[in-house]
């Protein structure tokens, strides 16, 4: 990748295993402003870009559907392209989870590209074989078991949003360790050693954007330590990745249901960090799910 894309044409390959919504990215970079190209031949991308000079960003679907494709070949392609001065280029690999792809693809009643006749585990343990060497040369790579279109939609927005502003962009997010780890996280914070509003009666029912939750958990005297601490650690580290070239960085707060202590502890990051970083978002991943308790 180029470091120099303010004065660069963007391009950007969008790539990833089967079922991992390569289609659903190439909708939304569309809607941010991309001309998006799906399963272009290899042998054509460097036709198409010409001499680098065409009025909006491009994204160019590329997998194993795509004609003339295979992994050395595709590499080859895009090593001449990272070698090109006049453009910033990025390669970005979805995945998903093997269950969750399963699911897909039988709830679409769709038969994975590989697998024949086969189970479709077949199909894509072969595909993950044959991307292995792609995935690992992504600038970006993106994993949407969890995610929502609203949520790949920010995400991408993060990463290669054409009008956002210049620098580092923030998410951060709570969760709940018993729903999994937010499978996207740079860094991951785990809060369970606070104590536990789940066991006071007349906390129970409140959530972590509640005042009475956030006294309580603030009169831990491990609390104000623990959050000092937390924000000594990402001051310098925010300019740090900003210089390095990385713009969208994701802070992820965990505690076991992910409703009290999860959720107070990123709240209050969120807000130190809103005069610290343009632009910030923030989520509570797992507040509303059904019988979420701590």
């Amino acid at each position: 990748m180029n470091t120099n894309s303010q004065t660069l044409a963007p391009l950007l390959l969008v790539t990833g295993v089967s079922g991992a919504g390569k289609s659903s990215a190439l909708g939304v970079l569309e809607d941010l402003g991309y001309e998006a190209v799906d399963n272009l031949p290899v042998s054509l991308i460097g036709r198409l870009l010409g001499d680098g000079e065409f009025p909006h960003p491009i994204a160019i679907g590329i997998d194993i559907r795509t004609r003339d494709f295979n992994a050395p070949g595709f590499l080859e392609e895009l090593n001449v392209l990272f070698r090109r001065p006049d453009m910033d280029v990025n390669l970005l690999f979805l995945d998903c989870d093997d269950e969750i792809l399963g699911r897909r693809f039988e709830e679409t009643r769709r038969r994975h590209p590989l697998a024949d006749d086969r189970p479709i585990s077949d199909g894509l343990r072969r595909e993950r074989d044959l991307m292995a060497t792609v995935r690992e040369q992504a600038s970006v790579l993106i994993d949407t078991s969890e995610m929502a279109i609203k949520d790949l939609k920010r995400t991408l927005e993060g990463h290669f949003g054409i009008e956002t502003t210049a620098g580092l962009s923030i998410f951060v997010t709570s969760f709940s360790y018993r729903l999994g780890l937010p499978r996207n996280a740079d860094l991951l914070f785990d809060v369970r050693f606070l104590r536990n509003p789940h066991y006071q009666l007349d906390l129970r029912d409140l959530s972590g954007r509640d005042k009475d939750v956030g006294a309580f958990i603030s009169a831990d005297e491990g609390f104000q330590p623990f959050f000092d601490n937390l924000t000594r650690l990402l001051e310098p580290l925010l300019p740090r990745y900003a210089e390095e070239g990385k713009n969208y960085l994701t802070i992820a707060i965990g505690c076991t249901g992910g409703r009290h202590r999860s959720v107070f502890v990123a709240e209050k990051l969120n807000n130190w960090l809103e005069n610290k970083v343009v632009p910030i978002q923030l989520r509570h991943r797992d507040l509303d799910k059904p019988g979420n308790r701590d």
